[in-house]
């Protein structure tokens, strides 16, 4: 893989809830939050670039934006899952308790592959702002 990398971010705005949170994340509240991707690829293209940047955004910011934003996001183990689903349309039930940690891992390993079909690219990196204050990262290994 190439040393060089892309990134791009992305802000958007969502609700959770942590299951068995010690603290005051257990209960609903929402977040503004960020999203870095970073992008690297076995070569440059022909022009010189990793991915371009309109790519990223299409591909990745798209599908954070489509799926998570202005959305709650609610594991599907968390006892409470069928009944905000009842109450409100915008539940995204995801497979993991949604964590900032949880989130950055499941859009390296699970949506960049499927994002980013296609192209030589490979999501590497996310970062993952559940504020400006508190930021969780996952890299994908070798």
């Amino acid at each position: 893989m190439s040393k060089i990398t892309a990134s791009k971010f992305h802000d958007f705005s969502y609700g959770h809830r942590v299951y068995q949170h010690e603290s005051k994340c257990a209960h609903l509240h929402g977040h503004n939050g960020r999203v870095h991707f970073k992008v690297v690829a076995p070569s440059l293209d022909s022009i010189g670039r990793v991915l371009d940047f309109s790519v990223i955004g299409s591909r990745l910011c798209q599908w954070v934006e489509d799926n998570w934003d202005h959305k709650f996001l609610v594991w599907d183990k968390d006892p409470w899952s069928r009944y905000l689903l009842e109450i409100d349309p915008s539940t995204v039930w995801v497979p993991f308790n949604p964590t900032a940690e949880q989130m950055a891992e499941y859009l390296v390993e699970v949506i960049g592959p499927q994002q980013l079909e296609g192209t030589s690219a490979v999501l590497v990196e996310v970062s993952f702002e559940e504020t400006r204050k508190c930021v969780a990262s996952y890299t994908k290994g070798n």
